[in-house]
């Protein structure tokens, strides 16, 4: 079909999800559409398979930054997701909502129905929860989310955090994330639940549903203020979709402001260097960037303790847990690299946790080289809540050109100050409990690096994104100059056009952003339906 009700561009965590729901009405028509192809990849499936579609140019966009001053002046890789499922294809696949803090802080900068207990409904709704036997222990939402096996070594990290005054914790879910404890994961029976698995395969035949690969959007098409379709590049040609309703971007935070800023909504200054004309003039267009960034110590094991760099690097070990993983769904195959970790808060004055650590069974000199060649485990700590603010802007009018990407990471003091403090966190917990009787040696920086300049200058040469970059077309009041979206997620200054997904978030969220932008798109759904009701799309 040429023409539909809804048209959403992107199918990627918020895409799938909003398409799932909203075709669920059968008086309404939705075309899905999304620039990558449908994932046939059995790495994908695989939980642990992360390490061989991050970088595959077949399911990742593979961004980059522009060269950091913060950073040692190095560019730095912004994987995103590409295909039916978007970033829920290649991310670690680790289930956290955030602080309820957070989205109560949301509501609070005047974004009326974001409040915790507001969303708390709607990460429910998306559930359905497996028990590490196997057993359906929750709602019976269709995104499952799986409890993690125990082993030793996550063990001995949970307790050397508690031995450093981070609490035990049972699960990071309840509003509360402070602790140690086992993550969940959105898998079920062994396999990755991308929201293309979980939200589209299982009603891909409504009529009403109609889904569409290798279109990759040029701009959104406006009849004076009213966005009124999109136009699409498919091969070596061009086609147009028009929505007798709306356009929703859902193309995640990079390419949803891209879209925008291509299309006549965005910093005037900016889309006159290219000759685009003005339809909406918001400068909040590609701003207020923020992202997690992960300083990542790692450690030499003692040669008795078993952790996926051996697995790695052993025929045998690989063969026995590919054995594990066919026959039962257990094992390292099935439980990815990061099954624990742990929120604590950097000083009293914390009102909530500000650093997150991820507990990696696994070392290596850069993400996605091969493992080390000894036994080794990472603490990835992140800036939960930076003050640093980054930027994209678009550098040309052809719509295949990626934007610029300025990351910002550790412009302000602050996050500064806090990197090398959680470098020291680490090292403690490390040195502490049972840890230290796995640990030999603090292999990446070093215990030669010690004073505070030393350990920040290490942080600029090694540190990197986790991957979540968010709010640069955040939502906010129309006292906000830089709001881009209202609260109902609808573009300032025109009309029939929204933006759900990570782009929309007014404020980066305690946690991984995965579970809370499917939650955006599962509260859209309803905030779009009702719109729909009473006609005021």
């Amino acid at each position: 079909m040429q023409e539909t009700d809804i048209l959403i561009i992107g199918a990627g965590s918020a895409g799938c999800a909003l398409a799932g729901r909203l075709s669920e009405d059968p008086n309404i028509h939705v075309t899905l559409v999304e620039a990558g192809g449908t994932a046939r990849y059995h790495w994908i499936d695989i939980p642990i398979g992360y390490f061989k579609t991050v970088g595959n140019p077949r399911f990742d966009w593979g961004f980059e930054t522009e060269a950091d001053p913060g950073m040692d002046n190095r560019q730095l890789p912004w994987p995103r997701g590409k295909g039916l499922g978007g970033s829920s294809l290649i991310n670690g696949m680790l289930y956290l909502r955030g602080h309820q803090a957070d989205y109560d802080h949301w509501a609070e900068l005047g974004n009326e129905g974001w409040s915790w207990q507001d969303v708390l409904p709607y990460f429910k709704k998306a559930q359905c929860r497996e028990g590490a036997s196997g057993d359906t222990i929750g709602k019976d939402g269709p995104l499952w989310v799986s409890e993690l096996d125990k082993e030793p070594v996550s063990d001995a990290f949970i307790a050397a955090a508690a031995e450093q005054g981070i609490p035990t914790t049972s699960d990071f879910n309840t509003g509360d994330n402070e602790g140690a404890g086992y993550f969940q994961m959105t898998t079920h029976k062994g396999r990755r639940m991308s929201t293309a698995r979980a939200y589209i395969t299982p009603v891909k035949q409504r009529p009403n549903l109609q889904v569409l690969t290798g279109w990759q959007a040029r701009r959104v098409l406006f009849e004076g203020t009213r966005a009124v379709g999109a136009e699409f590049q498919v091969g070596d040609g061009q086609k147009t979709l028009k929505a007798r309703k709306e356009v929703i971007l859902c193309a995640g935070a990079i390419q949803s402001p891209q879209l925008l800023q291509l299309s006549g909504v965005g910093d005037p200054e900016l889309l006159a260097q290219f000759d685009i004309p003005v339809v909406s003039p918001l400068k909040g267009v590609g701003q207020n960037m923020q992202d997690h960034l992960q300083v990542r110590p790692n450690y030499r094991c003692r040669q008795d303790v078993e952790t996926l760099n051996d697995i790695a690097n052993s025929t045998i070990k690989g063969a026995r847990e590919f054995i594990k993983y066919v026959f039962a769904q257990k094992g390292a195959l099935n439980d990815g690299v990061y099954r624990a970790g742990a929120f604590y808060k950097s000083s009293p004055e914390v009102p909530f946790p500000d650093v997150q650590i991820h507990f990696g069974l696994v070392s290596f000199d850069r993400p996605h080289q091969p493992p080390h060649p000894f036994p080794g485990i990472t603490l990835s700590a992140c800036i939960l809540r930076p003050y640093s603010r980054g930027s994209l802007e678009i550098c040309s009018a052809d719509p295949l050109v990626p934007p610029k990407i300025h990351s910002g990471y550790l412009e302000d003091e602050r996050d500064q100050k806090l990197a090398v403090s959680m470098v020291k966190k680490m090292r403690a917990i490390a040195q502490s409990g049972p840890l230290a009787n796995l640990v030999e040696d603090e292999h990446e920086p070093g215990l030669n690096i010690e004073d505070d300049a030393a350990l920040l200058q290490w942080v600029r040469q090694r540190a990197g994104s986790i991957f979540h970059p968010v709010s640069t077309c955040a939502m906010g009041p129309d006292s906000d100059p830089m709001a881009v979206l209202d609260a109902r997620l609808r573009v300032r200054g025109v009309q029939g056009l929204r933006v759900v997904d990570g782009a929309s978030m007014p404020a980066i969220v305690s946690g991984n952003t995965n579970a809370p932008i499917i939650m955006m798109a599962e509260k859209a759904a309803d905030l779009i339906k009702e719109d729909v009701a009473n006609e005021t799309l």
